[in-house]
């Protein structure tokens, strides 16, 4: 990502594989050596400037760069393109978005919400279109995702879910009663029952590293430039301001009449972010490749995402080599929005996630864990992610995913292209388009709160597991989420 964060990388393929088992599985299949592309050195001039080489800016110059190949467009990256959450994340391609229906039809009305549900549905797809378009093998199967209903909180919840998708009538959910689940899931519950399930059809399994690294790739094909280890310092409207970090010491400006902030969690340490995102951070687990009749027995298929329906969310997947990728939240939020490659590596959140996947699929073992990673995600005030752009000075911003970005960020470069062209469409019709969150408080107020919630998720686990009743913590963080 573009942005002040702090250089863990020195362009070499052994330290940059060390960000994520998806990057690393690129290298060691030799499939790409993540060597940094140049870095831009002097001053030029561009018709858009992305600042962010992740999935938000590659998908944007994508689309821009289809409709209009005469135009100029740069991607500049203080590291390589998929440093950031775009090369990290959990591999969900799916209709997740932040902000509840039930919410946003409490702000925009019953259209309003239905609309931003076909929209995200029909994301899922779209990626895996141009995927197969362009040739970019990143294992994207749609095998949906199963969310496990363990005790009866969690099953009051899922069905709760159900009904409120049938409500807008887009989703199309399914409840699995305990004897169907028992009979093709190897997965605990919790209250001494099989648990339940909710199947969720629209949602593909990507191996992540692979579409944004392909994805850029693409790009350069259709001409678009992407400059690496170049870092942002500042921007204004038609202006770029950047130093190179490939050793030569070169500043310099970029001229551009549309300028595209697309830095995701790391620009809380940009000045003109800042307090609009805050940093979450989420690790990750990938195990060595488990046997096939191993996985007969956990009953997860190629192409199927699952978690279940805790309040500290968890998400996992089988990957295209047998593995599970198993992620979750539970780490710190850091005093003033700081980031540290050593926040991305917590023992002992680490040590949770593997207890909670072998509780989950006790036929895990003791498979070994072979890498252990994390990184930021971004979160608005409101939990309300943004495709925003102002026509007068030409900036825009897209981002606040809270973690659904893989598939949201392809609907934000769609938008993105329509907005920058003056292009009034469906798409910049949704509710998040031009969307502006409230800022985060200043500290302490935001170390304080930010921490308070994560504890809240773990105390209302625990209340529900002890009570066996809906955690009344949950209720009330819920409201302050977008739920």
């Amino acid at each position: 990502m573009a942005g002040a964060h702090p250089t863990v990388t020195d362009g070499s393929p052994d330290t940059s594989r060390r960000v994520s088992f998806w990057l690393d599985d690129l290298v060691v299949r030799g499939l790409d050596d993540l060597r940094p592309r140049a870095a831009l050195t002097s001053n030029a001039r561009f018709d858009v400037c992305l600042i962010g080489g992740g999935l938000t800016a590659l998908w944007t110059a994508y689309s821009l760069a289809k409709r209009d190949p005469t135009l100029r467009i740069a991607v500049l990256e203080r590291e390589f393109a998929g440093f950031g959450a775009s090369g990290r994340n959990g591999g969900w391609c799916s209709a997740l978005f932040p902000q509840s229906a039930t919410s946003i039809e409490r702000e925009h009305g019953f259209d309003q919400a239905q609309a931003m549900r076909r929209a995200m549905i029909d994301t899922v797809d779209e990626v895996g279109r141009v995927t197969a378009l362009e040739q970019i093998d990143c294992d994207y199967v749609k095998g949906g995702t199963v969310l496990f209903a363990r005790n009866r909180p969690q099953r009051e919840l899922a069905a709760a879910e159900v009904d409120e998708a049938r409500r807008f009538g887009v989703d199309a959910l399914e409840y699995w009663e305990e004897r169907a689940v028992g009979s093709r899931f190897g997965a605990t519950g919790l209250d001494g029952t099989a648990p339940a399930a909710v199947y969720d059809p629209d949602c593909a399994r990507v191996q992540p590293a692979k579409l944004v690294r392909g994805l850029a790739r693409v790009v350069e094909s259709l001409g678009v430039s992407v400059f690496e280890r170049t870092e942002v310092v500042g921007w204004s409207a038609g202006r770029v301001q950047f130093r190179a970090l490939d050793g030569s010491g070169a500043e310099g400006t970029v001229s551009s009449s549309h300028v595209i902030v697309a830095t995701e969690g790391y620009g809380a340490k940009l000045p003109r972010v800042r307090r609009r995102i805050l940093p979450l951070y989420s690790l990750m687990i990938a195990t060595e490749p488990l046997p096939d009749e191993v996985w007969s027995e956990i009953g997860i298929e190629h192409g199927q995402t699952f978690s279940d329906y805790r309040h500290l969310l968890v998400y996992g997947q089988r990957t295209a080599d047998n593995r599970f990728a198993f992620g979750g939240r539970g780490a710190s939020y850091h005093w003033g929005s700081a980031m540290n490659p050593a926040y991305e590596r917590v023992d002992s959140v680490f040590t949770h996630l593997h207890t909670a996947l072998r509780d989950l699929f006790p036929a895990v073992g003791d498979a070994r864990v072979t890498h252990r990673w994390g990184g930021p995600l971004g979160v608005a005030r409101d939990w309300n992610a943004t495709a925003s752009y102002n026509p007068k000075t030409g900036v825009g911003f897209a981002g606040a995913y809270v973690g659904d970005g893989l598939s949201t960020t392809n609907l934000a470069g769609r938008t993105m292209a329509d907005l920058v062209q003056g292009v009034e469409s469906d798409l910049t019709g949704l509710p998040w388009v031009n969307h502006r969150s409230p800022l985060w408080e200043p500290e302490p107020l935001r170390f304080l709160g930010a921490n308070l919630g994560v504890l809240g998720m773990q105390f209302a686990d625990a209340e529900e597991r002890a009570t066996g009743r809906p955690s009344l913590v949950a209720r009330a963080i819920g409201r302050l989420t977008g739920h």
